[in-house]
């Protein structure tokens, strides 16, 4: 009988002794995977809602399936590296849910400091817009 050789990660159904390093999974890679996918689906949840129209926005932002992107709503699993950075791309809340994760708050601030500043600006194109309006 062949034995494998290599990186050999613990399978529960099989009690066949296999050569190469064992790779224990702990309990606190799943209890983070499980918090982490509770935080991006709050964020989701927050700015896209919970309906089927949020779950389509999220679809055509990843290109993940239907049931995936359910997962992620439901907070059952959190996105992987490329569907994490399509999501970011788009969410301006997945974005500072993924700073605040990674304990980097400072680089979430500065976002939140550079869409107000942008906004500020865009109030007073609008306010001389209007006062413009009201002259005429």
């Amino acid at each position: 009988m062949a034995r494998k050789k290599g990186t050999v990660v613990p399978n529960k159904r099989a009690n066949v002794s296999r050569k190469g390093t064992i790779v224990h999974l702990s309990s606190v890679e799943h209890e983070s995977g499980s918090e982490y996918a509770a935080v991006i689906a709050a964020a989701l949840r927050s700015e896209l809602g919970n309906s089927r129209h949020a779950i389509k926005s999220a679809r055509r932002w990843t290109g993940a399936s239907e049931r995936t992107v359910k997962y992620w709503f439901n907070g059952a699993r959190g996105p992987s590296g490329d569907h994490l950075i399509a999501l970011a791309r788009h969410s301006d809340a997945v974005l500072t849910a993924f700073l605040d994760r990674a304990q980097r708050p400072d680089l979430a601030r500065s976002h939140l400091l550079e869409a107000r500043d942008r906004l500020l600006g865009l109030l007073a194109v609008i306010q001389k817009i209007l006062n413009a309006d009201s002259n005429k």
